[in-house]
Protein backbone atom coordinates (compact mmCIF):
# COMPACT_ATOMS: atom_id res chain seq x y z
CA UNK A 1 0.00 0.00 0.00
CA UNK A 2 1.74 3.53 -0.96
CA UNK A 3 1.46 6.45 1.55
CA UNK A 4 -1.05 7.98 -0.66
CA UNK A 5 -2.95 4.68 -0.17
CA UNK A 6 -2.27 4.94 3.68
CA UNK A 7 -3.72 8.60 3.70
CA UNK A 8 -6.77 7.91 2.67
CA UNK A 9 -7.39 4.98 4.62
CA UNK A 10 -6.53 7.20 8.21
CA UNK A 11 -8.94 10.19 7.42
CA UNK A 12 -11.45 7.85 6.38
CA UNK A 13 -10.53 6.42 9.95
CA UNK A 14 -10.17 9.51 11.79
CA UNK A 15 -13.20 11.63 9.75
CA UNK A 16 -10.53 14.31 8.94
CA UNK A 17 -10.05 16.78 6.38
CA UNK A 18 -6.50 17.71 4.77
CA UNK A 19 -5.50 21.35 3.95
CA UNK A 20 -2.14 22.56 2.62
CA UNK A 21 -0.62 25.62 2.41
CA UNK A 22 2.21 25.60 -0.15
CA UNK A 23 5.21 28.44 -1.26
CA UNK A 24 8.29 26.48 -2.87
CA UNK A 25 6.33 23.40 -3.75
CA UNK A 26 3.50 25.81 -5.46
CA UNK A 27 0.85 22.84 -5.28
CA UNK A 28 2.81 19.82 -5.71
CA UNK A 29 1.92 18.83 -2.61
CA UNK A 30 -1.78 19.01 -3.52
CA UNK A 31 -1.43 17.27 -6.45
CA UNK A 32 0.12 14.36 -5.24
CA UNK A 33 -2.49 13.97 -2.57
CA UNK A 34 -5.15 14.33 -4.87
CA UNK A 35 -3.92 11.62 -7.54
CA UNK A 36 -5.57 8.72 -6.02
CA UNK A 37 -9.20 8.24 -6.43
CA UNK A 38 -11.02 9.00 -3.25
CA UNK A 39 -9.01 11.62 -2.68
CA UNK A 40 -12.46 13.80 -2.69
CA UNK A 41 -13.07 13.22 0.58
CA UNK A 42 -10.19 14.14 2.66
CA UNK A 43 -8.29 16.72 0.52
CA UNK A 44 -10.23 20.37 1.73
CA UNK A 45 -8.43 22.77 -0.41
CA UNK A 46 -4.91 23.95 -0.70
CA UNK A 47 -3.40 27.85 -0.59
CA UNK A 48 -0.65 28.24 -2.99
CA UNK A 49 1.06 31.09 -1.23
CA UNK A 50 4.14 31.72 -2.92
CA UNK A 51 4.58 35.53 -2.68
CA UNK A 52 4.74 37.51 0.86
CA UNK A 53 1.63 39.53 0.21
CA UNK A 54 -0.28 36.16 -0.33
CA UNK A 55 1.24 34.80 2.76
CA UNK A 56 -0.01 37.84 4.84
CA UNK A 57 -3.45 38.07 2.60
CA UNK A 58 -4.53 34.32 2.45
CA UNK A 59 -3.02 32.80 5.54
CA UNK A 60 -2.83 35.95 7.93
CA UNK A 61 1.48 35.38 8.36
CA UNK A 62 2.34 38.35 10.03
CA UNK A 63 4.55 41.22 8.12
CA UNK A 64 6.42 41.49 11.21
CA UNK A 65 7.14 37.40 11.49
CA UNK A 66 8.43 37.76 7.64
CA UNK A 67 10.56 41.02 8.79
CA UNK A 68 12.02 38.86 11.97
CA UNK A 69 12.43 35.84 11.14
CA UNK A 70 12.21 35.43 6.68
CA UNK A 71 9.49 33.68 4.56
CA UNK A 72 12.00 30.59 4.96
CA UNK A 73 11.40 30.11 8.62
CA UNK A 74 9.34 27.46 10.97
CA UNK A 75 7.97 30.70 12.22
CA UNK A 76 6.58 31.66 9.05
CA UNK A 77 5.70 27.99 8.50
CA UNK A 78 3.71 27.71 11.61
CA UNK A 79 1.56 31.22 10.85
CA UNK A 80 0.91 29.47 7.38
CA UNK A 81 -0.03 26.24 9.10
CA UNK A 82 -2.32 27.98 11.13
CA UNK A 83 -3.50 30.48 8.94
CA UNK A 84 -4.67 27.88 6.55
CA UNK A 85 -6.73 25.78 9.61
CA UNK A 86 -8.52 28.95 10.16
CA UNK A 87 -9.30 29.41 6.61
CA UNK A 88 -10.46 25.76 5.79
CA UNK A 89 -12.73 23.00 7.45
CA UNK A 90 -9.60 20.89 7.17
CA UNK A 91 -8.42 18.80 10.55
CA UNK A 92 -4.80 18.57 9.66
CA UNK A 93 -2.65 21.31 7.56
CA UNK A 94 0.63 21.00 6.40
CA UNK A 95 2.59 23.88 4.83
CA UNK A 96 5.90 24.58 3.38
CA UNK A 97 7.88 27.39 2.53
CA UNK A 98 11.67 26.89 1.30
CA UNK A 99 14.51 27.71 -0.84
CA UNK A 100 14.67 25.41 -4.07
CA UNK A 101 16.80 27.09 -5.86
CA UNK A 102 19.10 27.67 -8.14
CA UNK A 103 21.25 30.07 -5.03
CA UNK A 104 20.28 30.51 -1.75
CA UNK A 105 19.98 33.92 0.55
CA UNK A 106 22.83 35.57 2.66
CA UNK A 107 20.84 33.76 5.65
CA UNK A 108 19.57 30.20 4.54
CA UNK A 109 21.06 28.08 1.56
CA UNK A 110 19.47 26.22 -1.10
CA UNK A 111 17.66 23.39 -0.66
CA UNK A 112 16.44 24.70 2.84
CA UNK A 113 12.75 24.19 3.85
CA UNK A 114 10.56 24.69 6.18
CA UNK A 115 7.32 22.60 7.19
CA UNK A 116 4.62 23.28 9.10
CA UNK A 117 1.91 21.27 11.33
CA UNK A 118 -1.29 22.38 12.92
CA UNK A 119 -4.23 19.82 13.85
CA UNK A 120 -8.20 21.15 14.84
CA UNK A 121 -7.55 20.55 18.48
CA UNK A 122 -4.32 23.18 18.92
CA UNK A 123 -1.58 21.01 17.99
CA UNK A 124 0.91 22.67 16.20
CA UNK A 125 4.50 21.46 14.83
CA UNK A 126 7.53 22.74 12.48
CA UNK A 127 10.52 21.30 11.34
CA UNK A 128 13.35 22.46 8.61
CA UNK A 129 14.80 20.03 6.44
CA UNK A 130 18.17 20.61 4.43
CA UNK A 131 18.30 18.68 1.36
CA UNK A 132 21.14 20.94 -0.04
CA UNK A 133 22.02 22.43 -3.74
CA UNK A 134 20.25 19.55 -5.34
CA UNK A 135 18.53 21.14 -7.86
CA UNK A 136 15.28 23.74 -7.97
CA UNK A 137 13.52 20.56 -9.51
CA UNK A 138 15.21 17.67 -6.98
CA UNK A 139 14.37 20.15 -4.26
CA UNK A 140 10.91 20.55 -4.75
CA UNK A 141 9.99 16.77 -5.20
CA UNK A 142 12.16 15.75 -1.78
CA UNK A 143 10.32 18.57 0.11
CA UNK A 144 7.09 17.09 -1.78
CA UNK A 145 7.45 13.69 -0.69
CA UNK A 146 8.71 14.53 2.82
CA UNK A 147 5.51 16.27 3.30
CA UNK A 148 3.53 13.19 1.95
CA UNK A 149 5.15 11.59 4.56
CA UNK A 150 5.07 14.40 7.73
CA UNK A 151 1.21 13.96 7.25
CA UNK A 152 0.84 10.25 6.84
CA UNK A 153 2.76 10.15 10.63
CA UNK A 154 0.75 12.50 11.95
CA UNK A 155 -2.37 10.67 10.79
CA UNK A 156 -0.51 7.58 12.34
CA UNK A 157 -0.36 8.94 15.73
CA UNK A 158 -3.90 9.75 16.12
CA UNK A 159 -5.24 6.71 14.83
Amino acid sequence: MTNLEKILKLTQKLGWRITTAESCTAGMISSELTAIPGSSNFYDRGFITYSNDAKIDMLNVKQTTLRSFGAVSEQVAIEMAIGSLENSIANLTLSITGIAGPGGSEHKEEGTVCFGLAIKNGSISSTTKYFGAIGRNNVRKKATDHAIRLILQKLNEHA
